[in-house]
């Protein structure tokens, strides 16, 4: 008898705190949007070199070593720093080996490159003998200001929301107190770039390669702040 005494006192204090725990203020929730499309200004590419035979003859290569100076001298010529240039894979002992199996092996190197401007791109692409590209592509692209907009979004979209609570709880005669919660919602697009033409389309009548052409969908940010505030 004495063990249920104790267990139903045990039970009464669970209750109890569990009554203490709810919440029995007045809120409201509400969510405020704010988005804004920006334009990449840093660009990633990537460049793949290749030895060819001129004519088909062995003896006549276009060394990789030559086409990487091209490349080199073109970026900078362009006025583009040289750390912007790096290296991307070169598996050199597989080189070294395949050209001692055959002579009529071609070596390549890819790299990345690091423009903010696609007309210096252009400039550096027509700067490097087209039959050593074997092919360009962009890897990745990202816009310079974007942690200080995602903070200014985040803001707005607080203050939207802000805003919203304070109109709805004014008509119904209320007044609005400090937020009590707070959540993010953010919908961050980056859509992959497409080329208007063929990088590496050359016309029917020469080997002279197409200018590059980009077509960039812009960066769309987009936060939503869910925030839950007090009323009296």
């Amino acid at each position: 008898m004495k063990r249920l005494f104790t267990l139903a006192f045990v039970a009464l204090l669970s209750v109890g705190a569990m009554a203490q725990t709810v919440d029995l203020r007045k809120k409201i929730s509400v969510s405020g949007t704010a988005e804004q499309e920006v334009t990449p200004d840093i660009i990633y590419i990537g460049i793949s070199l290749q030895e060819y035979l001129k004519d088909g003859n062995s003896k006549k290569r276009v060394d990789i070593t030559e086409l990487e100076n091209q490349l080199y001298t073109a970026v900078q010529n362009a006025g583009i720093p040289k750390e912007s240039l790096t290296v991307n894979s070169l598996s050199s002992y597989m080189t070294i080996t395949e050209k001692k199996k055959n002579p009529e092996f071609l070596a390549s190197k890819q790299y990345k490159l690091k423009v903010t401007d696609l007309n210096k791109f252009n400039a550096i692409i027509g700067a490097i003998d087209p039959k050593g590209i074997a092919s360009t592509n962009i890897d990745s692209y990202e816009y310079s200001k974007i942690e200080g907009l995602k903070k200014e979004l985040k803001v707005k979209a607080l203050l939207a929301a802000k805003d919203k609570a304070t109109y709805l709880t004014a008509a119904l005669g209320d007044k609005l107190w400090p937020a009590i919660d707070i959540q993010e919602v953010s919908n961050e697009q980056y859509p992959q770039p497409m080329y208007r033409v063929n990088m590496m389309m050359k016309s029917a009548s020469a080997d002279v390669q197409s200018a590059p052409e980009l077509d960039f969908k812009k960066i769309k940010l987009s936060y939503t702040m869910n925030v839950v505030f007090e009323i009296k």
